[in-house]
């Protein structure tokens, strides 16, 4: 039995011709080449999808918000320091406050301002004064004719506004109200006549101000004249004191007050 797979003897071998050094380097080039490529290419897909897991998409910057609405206006009476009080009107319950002459603003009626933003408003009825006296009404004899002068001032004695009320007196009509006490009816016999509304603008930089007399010019029946400027003397009243202001914004404080 005779094994194919055995060499035959008898054929000659055929000698083999080795490769080109080219062809064996540009064949290891090009497996060089790919396999960075290859490699490249891995990379890049691993990087986006760990970028693709790891990004999440942003949202829109949200609109800035709008800023609050200054707190509204207010108006409310005013923090009144009165020397001296007159009393209440028996028909308009108002308090009513005597204006002395006066020369110095610590002596004068304090309106003490509460924490505003920007200018206040003060308010007030300024009224003549009178003395009532029933019998001279009967006889005719009561005509006046009053004006009465006052000045709003800063707490250093700066005019900031002068105001001025005139008015004539004949009956008991002419009064505004009568102040309860200890005369005659329970009332007491000054009253007030005359009303001349007065409102001031006051700077923001203002924390107290000071409502001082003047001065006051009378008329009689017997058209003479007299005037008063003695310091003390009560020439007017007030009444119906208030203020109105725009209180600070939340977490802002009020105006800077004014060096002295």
């Amino acid at each position: 039995m005779i094994n194919s797979q055995l060499p035959n003897p008898n054929l000659p071998q055929l000698p083999s011709r080795p490769r080109p050094e080219s062809q064996l380097f540009g064949s290891w080039r090009l497996v060089h080449v790919g396999s960075w490529a290859l490699t490249a290419v891995l990379f890049f897909s691993i990087g986006l999808g760990a970028q693709s897991r790891g990004t999440t998409a942003r949202k829109p910057a949200a609109a800035p918000a709008k800023p609050a609405p200054p707190p509204a206006k207010k108006i409310e009476p005013a923090m009144m320091e009165c020397p001296q009080p007159l009393g209440t009107g028996v028909k308009t319950m108002r308090m009513f406050c005597d204006v002395p002459i006066e020369r110095d603003p610590n002596r004068g009626i304090i309106i003490t301002l509460p924490p505003h933003a920007g200018p206040v408003t003060l308010t007030f009825d300024l009224h003549n004064r009178h003395l009532y006296s029933e019998e001279l009404v009967k006889t005719g004899r009561a005509y006046r004719r009053y004006t009465a002068s006052l000045g709003v001032m800063a707490m250093d004695n700066t005019l900031l506004s002068r105001a001025a009320v005139q008015n004539e007196f004949r009956t008991a009509a002419d009064l505004v109200d009568r102040i309860a006490g200890t005369g005659p009816g329970g009332l007491k016999a000054v009253a007030p006549t005359g009303t001349e509304p007065i409102s001031v603008m006051i700077d923001a930089e203002e924390q107290k101000v000071s409502i001082m007399g003047e001065k006051l010019t009378e008329l009689g029946t017997d058209g003479q004249r007299n005037e008063w400027e003695t310091v003390d003397r009560p020439i007017a009243i007030i009444s119906n004191v208030t203020v109105e202001y725009q209180p600070p914004a939340p977490g802002r404080r009020g105006a800077t007050p004014r060096r002295r």
